[in-house]
């Protein structure tokens, strides 16, 4: 009876020995339930994409290592087996392209060139036309002009300055290099005319009132010296019992403006 019931207690000895057993340190962790723990589980699969990833890096790099030796290869195989007339014939095809290739370079540099030309001629032709355009503006009283010159201011206490005077005054400094003028605020052109009596002078129109201020762009010496000549201008104003005061200036501002005198018969003459 002894022996028959010994085996049990063998079997159930050998099996808490091995609960009682140490787990190997690489043994997964486990739950209540006997499988493997949440964390357990991430950790595998991070490693497990990891190594995909780097599976597949290597695998493009040697893919692309193998098509690159491929064609070089076949490239050198194809050549090397080729006949010498072959080859030059590829040599000559070669050197064909080459020359079309500098042709049409030189083509394309040549239009290149002449469409700088001819922009530079175009914008040369066109800053040439502001620029007389301009000037002609500035002579005509058509646009605002500033410069050195003089401002001369004329005095008339007794209404005795005549229209004659102030015309001889424009005149002496169209005379002596004026370039553009105003007489109060009327500009002086081509065809200005004074008009009126002593003491109530007009300009194109416009009434004049004394003091009169004309603001005259030229050389301020040569312009003062011309209305200070024995005999001239000054002399007649101070005639009439007025005076004149002359304040020479580098910069003066003449910003009347005239209108444009359209011709009646005049038309221009076709080339």
């Amino acid at each position: 009876m002894a022996d028959a019931h010994r085996p049990d207690h063998d079997t159930a000895d050998h099996d808490t020995a091995d609960a009682d057993a140490p787990q190997p340190a690489d043994a997964p962790a486990t739950t209540q339930a006997g499988g493997p723990s949440l964390w357990h589980r991430v950790r595998h699969h991070r490693r497990d994409r990891l190594a995909a990833a780097l599976i597949g890096v290597l695998t493009l790099l040697l893919g692309f290592a193998f098509a690159v030796q491929v064609r070089s290869t076949d490239t050198d195989a194809t050549y090397s087996g080729a006949r010498e007339e072959d080859l030059v014939r590829i040599l000559d095809d070669v050197n064909a392209r080459e020359d079309r290739l500098r042709e049409q370079i030189q083509e394309q540099r040549t239009a290149l060139q002449q469409l700088t030309d001819t922009d530079s001629q175009s914008a040369a032709a066109l800053a040439e036309a502001q620029r007389r355009a301009t000037e002609l503006g500035i002579l005509n009283g058509s646009i605002a002009a500033q410069g050195p010159g003089l401002t001369m201011t004329i005095t008339d206490p007794e209404g005795q300055v005549t229209p004659a005077v102030l015309l001889n005054a424009i005149q002496e400094l169209r005379g002596a290099g004026a370039e553009t003028m105003q007489v109060d605020d009327v500009r002086v052109g081509v065809s200005s005319a004074v008009t009126g009596s002593a003491g109530n002078l007009t300009m194109d129109g416009t009434g004049l009132t004394a003091p009169y201020v004309v603001v005259v762009i030229g050389d301020p010496q040569v312009l003062a010296t011309a209305m200070g000549i024995p005999g001239g201008v000054s002399a007649a104003v101070r005639g009439k019992g007025g005076d004149v005061r002359i304040e020479q200036s580098d910069l003066v501002v003449v910003d009347a403006l005239r209108p444009l005198d359209e011709p009646q018969y005049a038309e221009p003459v076709d080339d």
